[in-house]
């Protein structure tokens, strides 16, 4: 794959997207440019410098600081792109992707653009062959989107799309459909329209009342495999003689819903499905 952030290059090459890893975490995305040069708080860095230079270098800056030659990972691409709105954490996206089944070849709807983290994982994940449609109701906010997807490579993957949900989708037996909207129950009917059988539904509420409402309509528009799930992620110190977490944790960003299409319900996916607490598998 020939773009920004693939190469099956050892060196970094002019039109790389590279990582920059700095100490304390701190990271800059590039695309490399000769002639070019990055200015950050921590001195300068030429991109005649690191063109050519094998993945993995310690390169320094003008005042001696240094920083990492690296590949970019799709969490960094996530962490790094710019910001209009609130994205998603990667450890939402991480199990959205895994739990949906989002892959070379997919085809997925995803409604509420946003500034592009989710966009981003997805055109990363469904590959040349597969196909992103991302609608966003607002122009100026989508614009972001592209300009992130256009400066990691993918915006060839995705479709962008102005419009509301109210309109429902112009495509029909997508793969999966992912939600970021505050009333997703409105727009079941154009969900199942749009979704192939036995295809995956996703969404992401930040309330329990928004939870408690979709459940209702889910099962009321035939989706069954219905889960509700809430990632809890916590870091530690990578002191090896003083092991710990780290002081401050993110607690709550969301609950996930996820549920697939089926033309009707069995008798005892009407009622509330039994879940097996260590397994976590659904009886």
């Amino acid at each position: 794959m020939n773009s920004a952030i693939f190469t099956d290059s050892n060196f970094a090459q002019e039109g790389d997207l590279v990582q920059l890893q700095g100490t304390g975490h701190r990271s800059h995305l590039l695309v490399l440019e000769a002639g070019a040069v990055l200015q950050t708080h921590r001195g300068v860095i030429r991109h005649d410098d690191i063109i050519g230079t094998a993945w993995g270098t310690r390169l320094e800056s003008h005042q001696g600081n240094p920083f990492y030659l690296l590949q970019p990972s799709l969490s960094d691409l996530i962490k790094g792109l710019k910001r209009g709105t609130q994205i998603m954490y990667p450890k939402e996206i991480s199990y959205i992707l895994f739990h949906m089944g989002i892959g070379p070849g997919k085809r997925v709807i995803e409604c509420g653009t946003g500034s592009g983290g989710l966009t981003t994982a997805l055109a990363y994940m469904v590959g040349t062959t597969g196909k992103v449609y991302s609608y966003e109701r607002k122009a100026q906010i989508q614009d972001l989107a592209i300009k992130n997807l256009t400066k990691f490579g993918l915006q060839n993957r995705v479709d962008f799309k102005v419009g509301n949900a109210e309109d429902g989708f112009d495509e029909e037996n997508v793969d999966a459909i992912i939600l970021d909207l505050p009333n997703p129950q409105e727009y079941l009917h154009h969900v199942r329209k749009s979704l192939r059988g036995g295809g995956s539904l996703g969404m992401i509420l930040p309330t329990f009342n928004q939870v408690e409402i979709i459940l209702r309509e889910l099962k009321l528009a035939n989706f069954a495999m219905i889960e509700v799930s809430e990632i809890l992620q916590r870091f530690y110190k990578t002191d090896w003689a003083r092991l710990r977490p780290v002081d401050r944790m993110i607690g709550h960003t969301g609950f996930l819903i996820f549920g697939r299409k089926v033309d009707r319900l069995a008798a005892e996916d009407s009622d509330d499905e039994a879940f097996d607490d260590e397994q976590g598998n659904q009886d």
